[in-house]
């Protein structure tokens, strides 16, 4: 145990064979992590890990009360009993992998992760790395496996890295989810930079308040990344100059992404079609123009977001600049499903909380010559406050709003649907999602465009413990074609 960084109570040692978070996985020889849950600690499962033959137990002065007559009937099995077991085990991962790709660079806010994560990989392979994205979409790139969290629990988040960097990859660009930095799972992984997008109300079924979700996103900076790192910072949103204070505090390198005269990339301005948009941006006072292909304001911050992460990374700036213009839509980031006779557009994008659908409807209102519909829910089981927010950002800033269904969970489907038109009440109210997107599709006109919004990559929609299949961009693909006559 001692090359894991561990130590037994009663300096009790154990020849560790592998390690498990779920009791159900543990094979002769295994530490067992039994981790305090937002339901049941770890420590009730003691006695199954046990049971397999468990070699050690990692847990914490809870979880080791809890399970302390098991713990008693089996006198050779080693005890960890940790302050903060999950770091413990974070830590303890890393080293029981042991390989991690070379550069890795973590990104962090309430939207655009994925965006960013999957543009900077873009950026490293178009300049000859073996690269890979980590998150909400998998592990995507020169190595690729699914992923069941964005930011998945230490064992396998660290089995992953050391798979990637086994199998050649020497650049990995990684999302960081609030969820995973309040449970530490990212502690161990070694870093040269990290990003901050933007922060606005989310997960607050989650974290206790707003300060409390701010906190555990500023743990990348105060806690993950070390001093050395270098930390990409949108100060564009209210919450970045705090977030650069808490990278300053720290020694950390900070570069600037924004519309400020002291920012390092610099947006000075953007002019949309129907296909992308010119950015035109500076860096250190250097004026720099590119072509994106890409629909959406806000995707020229993400993009130099992650161009500034590239170049903490060690990639040149001009050819950082000069991959950008070849960089392609992220899949369910305001993705281009279907076009109509007409030439109205239909797009896809994951946007769910009442800032993302707002940003990306405004963002699409550029591109679009004609009138823009949204087809839209709020998901079951997660924080209630923000279904009225997201009607009323659905109600701004639309012209046409459908109100449907989007994972209701455990909740009674039609209790969500009125919170959410209790924001816009002149929406039409439609449960089935197929048939939402349908009616969305059907009203589109010459130049209109329709957003279909909440799922983006998904391929499912859950109803109390079930998945049933189910994918916005084929659903979007098959309207389109019955009613232009294709079918």
């Amino acid at each position: 145990m001692a090359e894991l960084g561990l130590t037994a109570k009663g300096l009790r040692e154990a020849q560790i064979t592998g390690l498990a978070v779920d009791s159900r996985a543990v094979k002769p020889g295994f530490l067992f992590a039994a981790l305090p849950g937002t339901r049941v600690h770890g420590g009730e499962f003691i006695q199954y890990a046990l049971r397999m033959e468990a070699g050690a137990i990692l847990t914490d002065a809870e979880g080791a009360r809890i399970a302390a007559d098991v713990i008693a009937e089996h006198p050779d099995v080693a005890i960890i009993i940790a302050e903060d077991p999950r770091q413990t085990l974070a830590y303890a991962a890393a080293l029981w992998f042991g390989a991690q790709p070379d550069k890795m660079i973590a990104v962090t806010g309430t939207n655009g992760k994925t965006s960013v994560a999957t543009f900077t990989r873009q950026i490293w392979q178009l300049n000859g790395r073996a690269a890979i994205n980590v998150g909400t979409t998998g592990v995507e790139g020169d190595f690729t496996t699914p992923l069941h969290h964005t930011t998945p629990e230490p064992i396998t988040l660290h089995r992953v890295l050391s798979e990637a960097a086994n199998a050649g990859i020497s650049h990995a660009a990684m999302e960081a989810s609030s969820h995973g930095l309040a449970q530490k799972r990212l502690d161990g992984v070694t870093l040269c930079a990290a990003g901050f997008t933007n922060f606005t109300q989310d997960h607050l079924d989650y974290h206790d308040s707003f300060e409390a979700y701010f906190d555990a996103k500023a743990g990348l900076f105060g806690r993950v990344l070390p001093d050395t790192g270098t930390a990409v910072i949108n100060t564009n949103d209210p919450r970045g100059a705090d977030m650069a204070e808490v990278a300053q505090m720290r020694g950390q390198t900070v570069v600037r992404v924004g519309s400020d005269e002291d920012c390092d990339l610099r947006l000075l301005g953007q002019r949309f079609d129907a296909t992308g948009q010119d950015m035109r941006f500076d860096w250190r006072g250097r004026p720099q123009q590119v072509r994106l292909n890409l629909i959406g304001g806000f995707q020229a911050e993400n993009v130099l977001l992650a161009g500034g992460l590239a170049i903490a990374s060690g990639e040149e700036p001009g050819e950082v600049f000069a991959a950008m213009s070849h960089l392609s839509t992220v899949r369910g980031r305001m993705q281009l499903a279907a076009t109509r006779d007409n030439g109205a557009a239909v797009f896809v994008d994951y946007a769910h909380t009442p800032d993302a659908l707002a940003t990306a409807l405004r963002a699409l209102r550029p591109h679009v010559m004609g009138r823009l519909v949204v087809v839209f829910g709020a998901g079951g089981d997660r924080d209630t406050s923000k279904r009225p927010l997201m009607g009323q950002a659905a109600a701004e800033n639309a012209d046409v709003v459908f109100v449907t269904d989007d994972n209701p969970r455990g909740e009674d489907p039609a209790d969500i649907r009125a919170a959410v038109m209790g924001g816009c009440p002149e929406a039409t109210e439609i449960p089935d999602r197929a048939e939402a997107i349908l009616r969305g599709v059907d009203a589109l006109g010459p130049g209109d465009a329709l957003l279909v919004a909440g799922k983006g990559h998904e391929t499912g929609q859950i109803i109390g413990d079930d998945v049933f299949p189910f994918d916005d961009v084929e659903q979007a693909s098959v309207a389109v074609a019955a009613l232009d006559g294709h079918l």
